[in-house]
This record gives structure tokens, sequence and C-alpha cells, in this order.
């Protein structure tokens, strides 16, 4: 049976539908690229925001006609959404056949399989805080940079966020299943790795924590690059940014959610950190590694943000000077405390806030990109540049995309490139 998977969202959603792959072949699935060859649609889907949601519930409309032309066509919902709506889906469009939430994807083969036999409508949304997919590892798609989950779940409860609602709560996998994976992956041929969690900075399995992780991924030969998503500021120790200054496979790049530069907002936000405190981290990784690159998330027009507070955010964002801000403004979700808040800000102001922020960022960005002509960056090299047969496009260890002239046996290799140009978010160089 054909099995098409079309993921939204996160990394954590794209090394998910990694996950479901592999159980799927493991059961004499096969999975296809070409949604034409589908006996079965699985549609793993972001909850984050409500767009998203109405993003996939449209795609899922479209999709519908299928079933006219394939009588045994099955589409299935998974991931946060599904986790979120669960029975609720069913009414939105009954043309939807099964939903299954996040810790249910062990028993998938099984549902496949006996939805010809019964035609109810089937939802398993039961959170089960033990469930890491042991001994299952993941079927990655790309072939130079690949994913690997060290843990589930979140135990933040950020008031804006639904995540802890949809993944339930914080467990960790052994460490020496994520060391076997790695080593693993990097026999394959991978040579970057991304760490992935919902907090990453609070892994612990029997009292290993994540700067030993780390430790202990940096002494593996078969890789070369080492990357982690995600960084909450209160969980982010000195022990880990000393890793990272010490360790020669762990790349000089952070993604640290600052969210708001108030207290007052913080502190609605549930955050557990200070204006001050954050400033601190960021003053203590440049200090250990000058050259980081460290991006960050902030929203605008939190429930009861003033024009004072929302300054504070935008001068913040101004001194710490980040590589790149991913900006939103702030977006009600069912289901969690922020929702219920009654000083909400009125759209236009979230939109006209969200704006200022946009325009700081790409000025900072923007100069922050032309600081690097004349460097000299080590990139590795993972495909022809999109707009040119003639060039090879990669990621330098602080995360920025580099073209260059070159040739396609260079892909896979690292090379040393100078600087010469910066276009948009893209280095331009030429090979040392």
């Amino acid at each position: 049976m054909n099995v098409y998977i079309e993921t939204y969202g996160c990394q954590m959603n794209v090394a998910d539908s990694e996950l479901v792959s592999s159980i799927l072949k493991e059961n004499k699935f096969t999975i296809v690229k070409d949604i034409e060859l589908a006996d079965v649609i699985l549609f793993n889907t972001c909850s984050v925001r409500q767009h998203a949601e109405d993003r996939v519930l449209g795609r899922i409309t479209n999709e519908m006609n299928r079933k006219k032309f394939k009588k045994n066509l099955k589409i299935g919902v998974l991931g946060c959404m599904a986790q979120r709506l669960g029975n609720n889906l069913s009414n939105i469009n009954s043309n939807i056949d099964f939903v299954l939430g996040v810790d249910q994807y062990a028993r998938l083969p099984q549902i496949i399989a006996e939805l010809d036999e019964q035609s109810d409508f089937v939802c398993n949304t039961t959170l089960n805080d033990e469930e890491i997919y042991k001994d299952i590892y993941p079927i990655h798609k790309g072939k130079y940079n690949a994913f690997v989950t060290i843990m589930r779940g979140c135990n933040n409860f950020c008031s804006y966020c639904i995540v802890p609602y949809t993944r339930g709560r914080e467990r960790s996998r052994p460490i020496k299943d994520i060391i076997n994976e790695i080593t693993n992956i990097g026999k394959k041929g991978f040579k970057d790795i991304t760490l992935l969690g919902q907090n990453v900075n609070s892994y612990n399995y029997k009292n290993v924590n994540f700067a030993e992780l780390l430790r202990q991924a940096n002494q593996i030969n078969t890789i070369e690059r080492i990357r982690f998503v995600t960084s909450h500021p209160k969980d982010l120790s000195d022990e880990v940014i000393k890793v990272m200054s010490t360790s020669d496979k762990i790349c000089e790049h952070l993604h640290l959610a600052m969210q708001s530069g108030d207290d007052e907002i913080l502190k609605k936000m549930n955050r557990g950190y200070t204006a001050q405190h954050f400033l601190d981290i960021i003053n203590k990784l440049r200090q250990a590694m000058p050259d980081i690159a460290i991006t960050t998330d902030v929203i605008a027009g939190f429930p009861g943000e003033t024009e004072e507070q929302f300054q504070r955010t935008y001068d913040l964002m101004k001194e710490i000077q980040f590589d790149y801000a991913f900006t939103f403004k702030y977006s009600s979700r069912s289901g969690t405390k922020a929702a219920d808040f009654e000083d909400q800000v009125p759209e236009d102001i979230r939109l006209a806030r969200l704006q200022k922020l946009i325009e700081l960022q790409q000025e900072i960005t923007t100069a922050k990109y032309k600081q690097q002509i004349g460097k000299i960056k080590e990139i590795y090299v993972e495909q022809v540049s999109k707009k040119s047969d003639l060039e090879m496009s990669g990621k330098s260890r602080d995360f920025k995309i580099t073209v260059f002239p070159g040739s396609k046996n260079l892909i896979s290799k690292f090379v040393k490139v100078k600087i010469i140009d910066a276009v948009g978010w893209t280095l331009k160089g030429k090979i040392v």
C-alpha cells in the first residue's frame, strides 16, 4: 500500500514524519513522493497559530476530489492539529478517515490496515508521557542534514503556547540511543546533524544533562557539525555555553527565543526570565564565541502590551543585534491561558508593531550580512544553486546560506570560501 506524507510546521514535525515513514516502511508500506500514486494521504499538521491550521484544512479540502476517482483512498491527519482538535476534525471535514495524535504513531500501520473493514471515523489522541519511540529510527529525507530528536513534550506552559497541550510532558530519550543514532547517521553520509526538542536545554536522562550529551556527541567521528533547537533562555546554563565554545563540532549558531523585552510581559508570558537575564546570556555567549550568530523569536502585541512595553522590546532588539529574528503578531490560541486575558491588543496595533520589528530586523540583518564581506568561511556544500547550474550552495557554521562558483563534485564536501558580496539573506563568495 502506497502512503504519501505532507508535512507542515516546525523541525519537530519534519522529524516526526521521518519517524512515521520508518514505522510504515517496517510494516511493508511504501512511502511515495507522488500524491497521484497514494492509497493513503497523511497530513502531518501544525497548530501553533490559527493560520497554520487554516492552511492545512484548505489543503485537505483541495484533496477531497481525489476520493471521487479513487474510491478506496484514505485521508488521515497527524500531528499537533490532530492532537488539539481530535474528533472535531470529523465535523469540520467528514471525508477525513482518521486522526492520530503525536504519541500514537506506532499504531498507524494497524489503523490503516483496518480502515477497509469499518467505515467509522477513527480518532486516537491519547497522550502518553512515556512514549519516546524507543528503537525506532527515522528515515531521513535529506542527504546531507539530519534531525535527531533527543526529547519529546514540553513542561514550560508559556501562556501563549499550545505545545504542552498537543505534545504532552517532557521525556528524554536514553543517551545511548541518541549516540547510536547519530553514529549511524554519520555512517550513511550525513555530516551535519541538528538535535531537536521543544526545550533541548532541559534534556535529562538518568542524570545525564544536555551539556554532557553535547560532549559525547562531539566525540562521534562520523559527523562534522552539530546544531540544536530549541533553547529556552531560563535553562541555558553556563555549562552548555562552555561546552559550545570548546567543542569543535558544535556550530557557532544559536536560536534563542526572546519573545519580549519587557519584564511584566515576560512574566505574563510565563517565560521564567527577565530582559536583563536574557541580555546577560547574550553577552556570555558572545564573550565565549565572538563570531556566534544568534537568531530569535519575538511576539508583537501580546495581551496588555503598552506602547512603552513594546518600545522596550524594540530597544532590546536594537541593542542585541540578532542575526535574524522571526517576528510574529500575537495570535490567540484556544486552550491557552493568554487566550482568556481580557486586555487583548487590537489587530491594527499588533500589525503596526509587527511591521516596526520587521523593518528594524531587516536593517540589522542587512548590516550583519555586509559585515561578512572579506571573511573566509567554511561551507558545507549541499546543492546546486537555484539560480545557476554553475554555482553551488551551502551553509556556513553560523548558518548563513552561501553561494559560489563550483561544480557538482563539491556536493557533500567542506570548502573554504571568501565572501565577496551579500545579496539579501545570501552570501556570495569564491573558493579560496
